[in-house]
């Protein structure tokens, strides 16, 4: 009998750095569950390659900023791990999914502010403490951060204090899961070419220019220098690696 496949839970893995975390983990040998919010039939192309490349996969709908829908979201999370994947619990848990929001701090309104608190931290910390029951001890999380909480970016007040916040909440996570034997690190991308936040630096040549002349290695990133940093963290040869911000930037302001 062929041996269960580790499973990982991708947030977000639709589009973007989830899409190609999902697709990198496949690679690896695991076991894929996606969430998207609307882009069912990109969810669906995503689950499609997994199968392909010989590895079970399957996509649910959930709105990470909707805190409300995570005790149903739990629900059919246990049915789909019963009745695909034949288990009841699942390893790797990667918070990705996100949007963007760009405003000046003297522009910022509570709303705005409260949109992305809830996607970005609220709906990080409080998912994560309901899927806890299910992830399998010896398992891991990945959060993804940014590298705006290195890197001051005028406009990115809220949305890089949000990403700090959870870069406290994953060494916390790493000190109160330690005896169950579950990992948690962050990874922090730098600027990176998707349509995050409607495609905010795809759509800007001026700022992929300043990025340019602020990198190491010359260039804006692209999904695939990250999915592989996340898929990596989820295998055993980061077994003890722990409590870390990973940055991916190319070398951004170094």
């Amino acid at each position: 009998m062929k041996q269960q496949s580790k499973i990982a839970l991708v947030t977000g893995g639709s589009r973007g750095l989830g899409r190609e975390a999902a697709l990198r983990l496949a690679d690896k040998g695991l076991d894929v569950i996606i969430t998207y919010n609307s882009a069912a039939d990109r969810a669906k192309e995503v689950v499609a390659l997994i199968e392909a490349n010989g590895q079970n996969a399957a996509a649910l709908q959930l709105n990470t900023g909707v805190l409300g829908t995570f005790p149903a979201f739990v629900d059919q999370l246990k049915e789909l791990l019963d009745k695909h994947f034949n288990t009841t619990h699942f390893d790797f848990l990667i918070n990705n999914a996100g949007q963007g929001g760009y405003k000046p701090i003297g522009e910022v309104t509570e709303a705005f502010f409260d949109d992305l608190l809830n996607v970005h931290f609220k709906g990080v910390f409080f998912l994560t403490q309901a899927l806890l029951p299910l992830i399998n001890d010896g398992g891991g999380i990945v959060n993804i951060s940014s590298g705006l909480t290195r890197v001051s970016v005028p406009g990115s007040s809220v949305y890089a204090s949000l990403k700090s916040s959870v870069e406290t909440f994953t060494r916390y996570l790493a000190k109160e899961l330690g005896t169950r034997g579950i990992r948690a690190n962050v990874v922090a991308p730098g600027a990176v070419l998707t349509d995050f936040g409607g495609g905010h630096l795809r759509n800007n040549e001026d700022l992929q220019k300043m990025v340019s002349n602020i990198t190491a290695l010359g260039r804006p990133g692209v999904a695939e220098d990250i999915g592989g940093v996340v898929a990596t963290l989820c295998t055993d040869d980061t077994r003890w690696v722990n409590g870390q911000r990973i940055e991916a930037s190319g070398g951004m302001q170094v």
